[in-house]
C-alpha cells in the first residue's frame, strides 16, 4: 500500500509497507477503526452535538493512525471502516477519478440502479424513505436518527443510499456473473475466518468486501450488511445468484439482549427465505 499512498499510513506503529490492498478489503490490515474517535460516547447528546460535522478522508485516516495497530497486518481479522476510506483514496490516486464516479460508471449505470446514489456528506434522504430510531440508553426514549451522522459513513466506507430492490439487483448481478468478469469475481471469493465474538453468525468468512455465511440447509450465502444509528440492513444472495433477499430494521434498542434478538430475527428470516424449496 505504501507504493500507492506514500507516507499516508505511518506512525504509532502503523506501517503501510506491511499492508496490502487485499488486507484493506478483507479487513486484515490491523488498522484502528476511526469511528471510535468520531463517536466517543453512546449518548443522544453526542449524536446531536456532532451529527453535522464532516471530515475529509485524510482527516479520518489521521484519527485512526493516532492509535497503534490492533495486530500485525495479515495475521487476524477485524472490521475497520478506515480500510474502506483508504481504498477510496487509492481508487482516486490510481484512476484520477473519485470512487463515487467509478461506482456510477462501473456499477450504477450498467445495472440501471436508478434509486441508488452516493450523497457524500449530504445529510438528507430522498423521499420516500424510512425513518430510523435509536435508543441510546436503557429505559431511554427512542430518538429519531433518520438524519445520518455525518462524521462516519460519509465516504467510501458507506456513503450510499438506495432501495432494497436495487440492493437485490446488485448482489444478484455480482453472484451470477453479470457485473464482473470471472477472474475478477474469483479474486473476491477467497476468505478468512471471522472470529465468533465479532457479532457474525458462526462459520462466517470474509472475502474482498463479500461475506460468506453458512445456511441451515447447506452451502451458504454471499452478502454484506450494514448498520448505523437506528437501522440494521442485511442483504444475502445464494452463491449462484438465483435467490436474493434484503431485510432491514429501523429501530435499535440499547438493551444488548433485545439487539441480539433483533439480529437473530433478521438472520432467521434470511435463512428461511434462501432455504425454502418452493
Amino acid at each position: 500500500m505504501e507504493q500507492l499512498l506514500p507516507g499516508v499510513v505511518s506512525g504509532t506503529g502503523n506501517d503501510g509497507r506491511t499492508i496490502t490492498v487485499r488486507d484493506l478489503l478483507q479487513h486484515t490490515s490491523g488498522l484502528s477503526d476511526y469511528i471510535y474517535d468520531v463517536f466517543p460516547g453512546p449518548s443522544a447528546q453526542t449524536y446531536f452535538a456532532n451529527r453535522w460535522r464532516a471530515y475529509q478522508p485524510e482527516e479520518l485516516v489521521a484519527l485512526a493512525l493516532r492509535h497503534g495497530p490492533d495486530f500485525p497486518a495479515g495475521t487476524r481479522w477485524a472490521y475497520s471502516n478506515t480500510n474502506y476510506v483508504l481504498a477510496g483514496m487509492i481508487i482516486e490516486k490510481i484512476t484520477g477519478r473519485t470512487w463515487e464516479q467509478q461506482v456510477h460508471d462501473r456499477i450504477l449505470r450498467p445495472l440501471r440502479l436508478q434509486h441508488t446514489d452516493t450523497p457524500g456528506t449530504k445529510p438528507f434522504l430522498p423521499h420516500p424513505h424510512a425513518a430510523n430510531y435509536q435508543q441510546f440508553a436503557l429505559d431511554g426514549p427512542m430518538v429519531d436518527t433518520t438524519i445520518p451522522y455525518r462524521p462516519f459513513d460519509s465516504g467510501a466506507d458507506g456513503s450510499m443510499t438506495g432501495t432494497a430492490r436495487d440492493l437485490n439487483r446488485f448482489f444478484t448481478a455480482l453472484a451470477n456473473g453479470r457485473l464482473l468478469r470471472p477472474a475478477e469475481f474469483a479474486a473476491m471469493r477467497p476468505t478468512v475466518a471471522v472470529p465468533q465474538d465479532s457479532g457474525h453468525p458462526a462459520g462466517t468468512r470474509d472475502g474482498l468486501g463479500l461475506f460468506f455465511t453458512p445456511l441451515s440447509c447447506g452451502d451458504g450465502y454471499l452478502g454484506h450488511g450494514g448498520s448505523g444509528f437506528g437501522y440494521v440492513i442485511r442483504t444475502a444472495t445464494t452463491t449462484d445468484g438465483r435467490r436474493t433477499v434484503t431485510v432491514s430494521a429501523h429501530s435499535r434498542s440499547a438493551d444488548p439482549q433485545t439487539a441480539a434478538r433483533q439480529e437473530d430475527a433478521l438472520r432467521n428470516l434470511i435463512d428461511h427465505a434462501l432455504c425454502r424449496t418452493t
